[in-house]
């Protein structure tokens, strides 16, 4: 059936949405162009989102040709503020950016392993609280405020490890993590009552990242393994993120593998992949073979030993440790190819990418002898990194999705 003109406009006006993000500002003829629609139906919406301050003139085209310069519309970047947070057992980071992603604040602060739960939460909330102000984002809106909560905070995007329900989209308690991971969702929503939180498994985040902005931009089907102080994996199949029944889709830590000396359990990975590849498995690998390296800020130990051991690569002890790394990190990378045949393994978290292309390498070609299924391996350029930007991704899509909605369905 047709779509009603009502149903015709609001598809007409998020394709618009979406192509002025995407492009970032446009002229109304460029519009009309990349939609397809006609010059009428172009004006009109560009009349409505602008009417509705999604959409503002932002300068003039300087094409040359006679008559005055065509306007030139963009997304109003202040309609509205987003957080992202990645939250790790050892601290918090947050970025506040405006709609279009312009980074507007970011802050972390440490939480030590001793802290108690309410302190912990504490920390966490006040240092979204001053990213926020900085940003503006809790403070006096413009004079000439168009809609209401205009630069507000809109959308708070988590990124914390552990599993996420499918069902409720809530942090499930997970054995090993601490218990402020879970009250800081609540807390946040309780400080914060006119933002939406949301939260998703941060190594998922990664993937997001990686696939919108990193080495998968040309894979629809993927996996990532995340290589941090712990260790992880995030599934992509033809384009979507795939959690599993429980949400514990990519819990490769647990993945019994030959080279440890014991099974996981379910209250524990120590065993399983972690017990290989782990932030403290691989600096003992690296003390075996004589490479020592001292970690930046909070960095994982593990990503400091890989980056001197490139730095020296061509002596015995550096050779032998990235060698024996690749084997460990290839035994994974096997393991996934066989069960789903992504044809793509990503080295991410901050290990993937201080091995960059040459570590890789030496996984792919690895992985190439164990497994029939032909698998590239490629590294991540986002590292940690990835987290805050999918966390930050998430965001945007949840807030988009909201203000870019028709009015009837907000």
């Amino acid at each position: 059936m047709p779509a009603s003109p009502s149903t015709a406009r609001a598809i007409n006006d998020r394709l618009a949405l979406r192509l002025l993000q995407q492009e970032g500002p446009l002229t109304a003829g460029r519009l009309k162009q990349l939609t397809g629609l006609s010059r009428p139906t172009v004006a009109d919406l560009v009349e409505r989102l602008t009417a509705s301050g999604l959409v503002t003139v932002v300068g003039e085209s300087g094409e040359q040709r006679r008559g005055p310069n065509a306007r030139v519309y963009g997304i109003v970047a202040d309609r509205a503020h987003l957080a992202a947070l990645d939250v790790r057992t050892e601290g918090v980071s947050v970025v506040v950016s405006d709609l279009v992603g312009r980074v507007l604040a970011e802050a972390s602060v440490p939480i030590g392993e001793g802290t108690g739960t309410g302190p912990a939460v504490e920390q966490a909330v006040a240092l979204v609280e001053r990213a926020a102000k900085e940003a503006g984002s809790l403070g006096v809106s413009p004079p000439r405020e168009p809609v209401p909560g205009w630069g507000r905070l809109h959308t708070v995007g988590i990124g914390a490890p552990g599993l996420i329900d499918p069902a409720s989209g809530e942090l499930r308690n997970s054995t090993g993590l601490p218990a402020w991971h879970r009250r800081l969702v609540a807390a946040l929503q309780e400080r914060l009552p006119e933002a939406r939180v949301l939260v998703e498994n941060e190594t998922n985040l990664a993937a997001l990242a990686e696939q919108r902005e990193g080495v998968a931009r040309d894979r629809d089907t993927f996996v990532l393994l995340w290589l941090g102080h712990g260790t992880g994996a995030a599934v992509v199949l033809d384009g979507a993120l795939r959690r599993g029944a429980s949400g514990g889709t990519g819990e490769i830590g647990f993945l019994p593998v030959p080279g440890t000396t014991s099974l996981p359990s379910a209250t524990d990975c120590g065993g399983g992949f972690h017990s290989l590849v782990g932030s403290a498995a691989i600096a003992e690998l690296a003390a075996e073979h004589g490479v020592s390296a001292r970690p930046e800020g909070y960095e994982p130990h593990a990503a400091a030993l890989v980056r001197q051991a490139l730095a020296a690569a061509g002596s015995p002890a550096a050779d032998g440790f990235l060698g024996a790394l690749a084997d460990r990190l290839a035994i994974g990378a096997a393991s996934v190819s066989a069960v789903l045949d992504p044809g793509c393994v990503v080295l991410g978290g901050e290990v993937g990418q201080a091995g960059g292309a040459a570590l890789a390498a030496r996984v792919g070609r690895r992985l190439a002898r164990m497994s029939p299924l032909p698998t590239e391996v490629r590294a991540s350029p986002l590292g940690g990194g990835a987290v805050l930007r999918g966390a930050l991704l998430t965001a945007r899509d949840g807030a988009q999705d909201e203000l870019f909605a028709p009015p009837s369905s907000r």
